[in-house]
């Protein structure tokens, strides 16, 4: 018994040698649940995504500027302070992507949102002409034809108590960036297979972060054992189908007007130019094979770069046009002020919108621009520090993770004025009132979205096109969201709105 208890004595002072050997002196300054010996924070992470949701919205307003927690071998430090943000993000020293992006690598890989160093720069680069002005122009009578398809679809839930609008913009969202972005319209093969690709977007996500919470789960070796691992597999080969069918019916179109016109997009210096031959729509996948035929990318690299678009650029926006929905069937003096401005653009006519009428709805944009205030789409970015990083006080140490918690940032008291409120009229003001890094929906600094004057766009002419179309009532209200942790800001339920026929002003 002696002996046990002797055996037992001396492992407990190994653990907690070895404990302190792993601690960071400044680190340790850094405020933050204390967790136990070794496991630190781990156990208290492993919740349901709903519970861990709100366990770090307790966390931040417990600590009010930054945090840490150690969840296995990694140490994070979690910031939704402004300045800390711009200390972070605003130069090129952190630009590498967090540890947690590691878990939809086996999808996005080597794309631009989790690419680093110069893998990232070389992409960025090539990609960046895409979504130059002259390009967005092109994209805009293609999202404006899918624009009437939306609104004439809702017109059946007219006579309906409440609509679930998730498969109606979902389907907006994809067809608009599969036309645009990516330059194959979806025929009813594709359309069909899209609604499989929408729900393994949303079960990767939940894998991801089911596996950022166990550290145990980290190694792939493993990982692909278990029963998680092996359904992420089986949803990573229906994605790539899906990818691979519109690159591929991309490829045979371009393959088709080489034979009767110049379809090239790179210049005689051998980069990607936005330059348009006769009357082609130049999409980004184009510029993507262009570069193929030149060797600057190979089929890998295409392959990863359309799986990040198709990601980002309609999943986030589908959430966008639910949010502002909501927020307009919740605030009906913000939609009439939204219909009347763009009323006054259109006029009675039926014409299509141009960039100009779409700039001068000013007031729909800083309804959008509060919607994404409240419900940023990616409520959280990550960063590995490269180097020790002063935050005020506290230092960061080299190889620890700063994560940017934009849904507190972007709800601090400090900086918004009743942060909680849909206000739109705060972004009227020409100079805003709050920090330049209080507001970061698209993130910022040289890892900014690059598709968000295409977002801003897509998110302006669909809404103009239902709101002049129909009035949004409420069915669901803000206090009824139920957040979900994901990659994406989530919800548990759907929102439901009243949409019904409105009468000519």
């Amino acid at each position: 018994m002696i002996s046990l208890l002797l055996y037992a004595a001396v492992l407990i002072l190994a653990l907690i040698c070895l404990d302190n050997l792993m601690k960071n002196k400044e680190y340790e300054k850094i405020p933050g649940p204390k967790g136990l010996i070794l496991l630190r924070n781990t156990l208290e992470v492993l919740l349901d995504p709903v519970k861990l949701f709100y366990y770090f919205r307790g966390l931040s307003i417990k600590y009010n500027r930054l945090f840490k927690l150690t969840i296995g071998h990694v140490k994070a430090v979690i910031i939704y302070h402004p300045e800390d943000v711009e200390v972070l993000i605003s130069g090129n020293k952190n630009n590498t992507k967090g540890f947690v992006y590691t878990f939809i690598e086996p999808w996005l890989k080597e794309g631009l949102l989790t690419s680093k160093g110069s893998t990232w720069q070389h992409r960025r680069k090539m990609l960046q002409p895409g979504f130059h002005f002259n390009i967005l122009i092109n994209f805009k009578s293609t999202i404006e034809e899918n624009c009437r398809k939306l609104v004439e679809q809702l017109q059946s839930e007219t006579c309906k108590p409440k609509t679930d609008i998730t498969p109606y913009v979902d389907d907006f969202t994809l067809n608009c960036i599969c036309e645009t972005a990516m330059g194959t319209k979806l025929d009813e093969e594709i359309t069909n297979f899209g609604k499989v690709y929408k729900e393994g977007i949303y079960k990767l996500g939940q894998y991801a972060v089911y596996r950022a919470q166990r550290p145990w789960l980290y190694p792939d070796f493993i990982f692909k054992f278990t029963d998680i691992g092996r359904k992420q597999s089986e949803i990573l080969n229906i994605l790539k189908s899906f990818r691979d069918k519109v690159i591929d019916k991309r490829r045979v179109y371009k393959n088709e007007l080489a034979d009767s016109t110049d379809a090239s997009y790179v210049d005689d210096n051998n980069n990607l130019c936005t330059s348009l031959s006769g009357k082609k729509k130049m999409a980004m996948l184009d510029l993507l094979l262009e570069a193929e035929k030149a060797s600057i990318i190979d089929a890998k690299g295409i392959g990863e770069e359309v799986d990040t678009f198709m990601f980002g650029g309609h999943d986030t926006s589908a959430n966008a046009i639910q949010f502002t929905l909501m927020l307009f069937a919740n605030n009906q003096e913000a939609q009439d002020r939204a219909v009347e401005e763009c009323s006054e653009i259109v006029g009675d006519s039926d014409r299509s919108l141009t960039l100009a009428d779409l700039a001068n709805m000013k007031y729909l944009e800083c309804c959008i621009k509060e919607c994404l205030r409240l419900y940023p789409p990616l409520p959280v970015i990550t960063r590995k520090v490269s180097q020790p990083l002063k935050l005020k006080e506290y230092e960061v140490p080299a190889g620890a993770e700063c994560a940017v918690s934009i849904f507190d940032l972007h709800r601090r008291s400090d900086q918004f004025e009743e942060p909680l409120q849909f206000r739109p009229e705060r972004f009227l003001a020409e100079k805003p009132t709050w920090h330049p890094y209080a507001y970061i929906p698209f993130s910022a600094g040289p890892r900014n979205c690059i598709g968000q004057k295409f977002a801003m766009i897509e998110l302006k002419m669909a809404l103009a096109a239902i709101l002049l179309r129909y009035r949004i009532l409420p069915i669901t209200a803000p206090q009824d969201l139920v957040f979900v942790t994901d990659y994406v800001l989530r919800i548990k339920n759907p929102i439901h709105v009243k949409f019904e026929e409105r009468q000519p002003i």
